[in-house]
């Protein structure tokens, strides 16, 4: 499965897996001046981070309406409509996610893929679970803290699959991040990654997939996860056209992979016109946002953002990921002593706690991230020591 067929007397199936197994350029474009690093891609993941910021915030009701101790829809009567599309920075998200775990793991032995993953997901995570759990816990913070046994699930990242309650709302995405993740990794990774291997994974999930949708089995959904696998499949894609931008093959997964994703989106996310919901999604709102993700990382991938290099785009990066799994909970607490015991308007309200959470999500980066990660990196990716051998 890793070559092209040799020695066999149809010429055929040999021609068609020189095709597929055709070779990259050694050297993809890169942004030079940051040494190899796309930092156009770290503030695509800023702007989808505040995207969901400004959904949680003021594009939804529930719990934010406690908040603000009105709707948000009052708060912001203009910008709510809009703040409403917010949650699909996740779709952006995963798409972006698809293009760094292909990154990542191509040449990567499993032990150094799973290193690499688990240090960059848990250092930020398990703070912020702690953090979350303590503010609530303070008998002046109108929010209820989960119980101690919940809580400590939540440090597995495995509470969604196990039904217990979330400390963090963000945390579902995690859960898809990880089972592609491992699906990465045992079908890509663990064999070794080439474009060829890469191609049958993407082609495969995708089908895949389309069955798990039409089987309506929930192992399958839980396993497949039709409704996201586009957005991980399509960022994959992009990796190969970051490799080749005339890699056909990649093309065709982004594009199979926009069409699909965007069906999903609007299934999902529209409704009709209704006085009794909160907000209001054109379907083709939707779909135009969806393209902006591929279109994004796309401009990326062929190395039409190389201008935008600018060093703090490095630093807006490392924010991402803590302001992402502290900023709604903890947003909710800051907006309550902003907006209604200081009496602060909305939008400065809104700002200020934008401000606040990511100067919070610097604090954690500063002295959880940089202190714990290359520990926790070095500890899980140590050889295992062999055992001694007799004396004779």
């Amino acid at each position: 499965m890793t070559g092209t067929v040799v020695g066999t007397s149809n010429p055929q199936p040999a021609e068609a897996n020189a095709v597929l197994d055709r070779r990259a350029p050694a050297d993809p474009p890169r942004a030079k001046a940051s040494g190899g690093r796309l930092r156009a891609l770290d503030g695509l993941r800023l702007v989808a981070a505040l995207m969901v910021a400004a959904y949680h915030y003021g594009g939804r009701g529930g719990a934010v309406t406690q908040a603000w101790g009105a709707s948000p829809a009052h708060q912001f009567p203009t910008l709510h409509s809009w703040f409403a599309y917010g949650c699909l920075g996740v779709q952006v998200f995963f798409v972006i996610s698809g293009f760094v775990i292909c990154m990542s793991g191509w040449g990567r032995p499993l032990r150094s893929f799973f290193a690499s993953r688990a240090s960059r997901l848990l250092p930020a995570y398990w703070a912020a679970v702690i953090l979350v759990t303590a503010v609530f816990a303070l008998p002046v913070v109108a929010y209820q803290a989960l119980s101690p046994s919940d809580t400590l699930v939540n440090l597995t990242m495995l509470q969604m699959p196990l039904g217990v309650d979330r400390v963090l709302g963000v945390c579902w995405t995690l859960w898809a991040e990880i089972r592609f993740y491992a699906l990465f990794a045992l079908c890509v990774v663990l064999p070794g990654a080439n474009r060829r291997r890469v191609i049958l994974f993407c082609a495969g999930w995708t089908l895949a997939a389309a069955v798990a949708q039409g089987a309506k089995q929930p192992l399958l959904d839980i396993v497949l996860m039709p409704e996201y696998a586009p957005f991980f499949i399509g960022g994959v894609g992009l990796y190969l056209v970051h490799r080749d931008r005339r890699d056909a093959y990649a093309w065709g997964i982004v594009a199979v992979s926009w069409l699909i994703g965007q069906h999903y989106a609007v299934r999902d996310l529209w409704h009709s016109p209704s006085v009794h919901a909160f907000s209001y999604r054109s379907s083709y709102v939707i779909i135009l946002i969806v393209t902006f993700g591929f279109l994004a990382v796309a401009a990326i991938a062929l190395g039409l953002l190389s201008r935008v290099d600018w060093r703090w785009l490095t630093v807006a990066g490392a924010l991402t990921y803590p302001f992402y799994l502290v900023h709604e909970h903890l947003g909710w607490v800051v907006i309550d002593v902003l907006h209604q015991r200081l009496g602060i308007p909305s939008y400065g309200t809104f700002l200020l706690t934008v401000a606040v959470m990511l100067l919070l999500a610097w604090l954690l980066h500063r002295y959880v991230e940089q202190w714990l990660t290359p520990r926790l990196r070095t500890a899980l990716s140590r050889p295992r020591a062999q055992p001694g051998r007799s004396q004779h």
